[in-house]
């Protein structure tokens, strides 16, 4: 009787083939697994919040795992290397500055940091660029003897941004408040960690800066603006101007829709700006930046022309 040679049973053959390809494929799928959790990571916001000599204006850093989007580049030379130098302890790449608003404390920074981050893009929509534009003069005439050293030299100015949209890392950050009264001050929701950067619309514990909404349609439209950042249901809102500690939730919005409308309703019974800034004050005797209410005041009540 002739022997025969002993093959493995077929079964054992084919789960021990099938074993290798699954575990091949589970290591050549290692790295695209990685990538993608570390394009979902959540964003980070870094507020750097400038001093009162700057109107307590913010400038945002939002960060993902490699890169970085800037919101708003400060007042000032020295506000900017304070942006700068958070930029660079962050060890990301600053890919895009946003510009929110044509207020001078919003982009004067620009300079500073597009030489050290030339390759960074600076954008802003048509409506602030258009409102910079028209303004940037002015702006550099009246505060430059004012600011002396710590002025732009060679004014830096955003270019048109494509759409309203700005991408970080797979992430969508949404530009708002485009299609109101006062479109060219606009804001920024983050819906992938429900953050709203509420530039120039927001303030924090200070008076509110109304010398730049001079008629009744223009402060509706500011109430309105922030009707709609809060129907957002924003956890987190950084707002455009605070004092320091301010806490970054709600409350901010709230706060400053209630000023809004207490500064409207006390405007028309108010004798004059003095009286308007007395009653103000009043109101709300621990808000800071108190030459917002001051210029306000007096611009509202047509004492001064701004």
């Amino acid at each position: 009787m002739s022997s025969r040679p002993q093959f493995p049973r077929f079964s054992n053959v084919f789960k021990a083939l099938s074993l290798s390809v699954l575990a091949a494929t589970s290591l050549m799928a290692l790295p695209t697994s990685a990538a993608a959790a570390e394009a979902a990571a959540p964003l980070a916001l870094t507020v750097i919040n400038h001093g009162p000599n700057s109107f307590h204006v913010n400038s945002v850093l939002v960060s993902g795992a490699k890169e970085a989007v800037l919101l708003d580049s400060g007042f000032t030379r020295a506000d900017a290397l304070r942006v700068a130098a958070a930029v660079l302890d962050s060890g990301k790449k600053l890919s895009t500055i946003y510009v929110s608003a044509a207020d001078p404390d919003y982009y004067f920074g620009l300079e500073v940091l597009h030489a050290e981050f030339p390759e960074a893009k600076i954008v802003a929509t048509a409506q602030t660029l258009k409102k910079i534009q028209a303004s940037v003069a002015g702006k550099v005439q009246f505060w430059g003897p004012k600011l002396g050293g710590n002025a732009p030299r060679n004014p830096v100015l955003p270019e048109l941004m494509a759409g309203n949209k700005l991408q970080l890392e797979g992430q969508t950050l949404e530009v708002r408040g485009l299609d109101d009264g006062l479109a060219h001050r606009s804001y920024v929701w983050i819906p992938s960690i429900k953050a709203v950067v509420g530039g120039v619309n927001i303030f924090g514990g200070l008076h509110a800066w109304t010398a730049d909404t001079q008629t009744a349609a223009e402060r509706a439209a500011w109430v309105a603006k922030i009707d709609a950042i809060s129907a957002l249901k924003p956890q987190t809102v950084v707002p455009g101007h605070m004092l320091p500690g301010t806490a970054q939730d709600a409350s901010s919005l709230a706060y400053t829709r209630e000023y809004l409308v207490r500064f409207e309703n006390e405007l028309p019974k108010a004798k004059d700006a003095a009286s308007l800034i007395e009653t103000m004050k009043k109101a709300y005797p621990q808000a800071g930046l108190g030459i917002a209410l001051d210029i306000g005041a007096k611009v509202n009540k047509g004492e001064m022309k701004w």
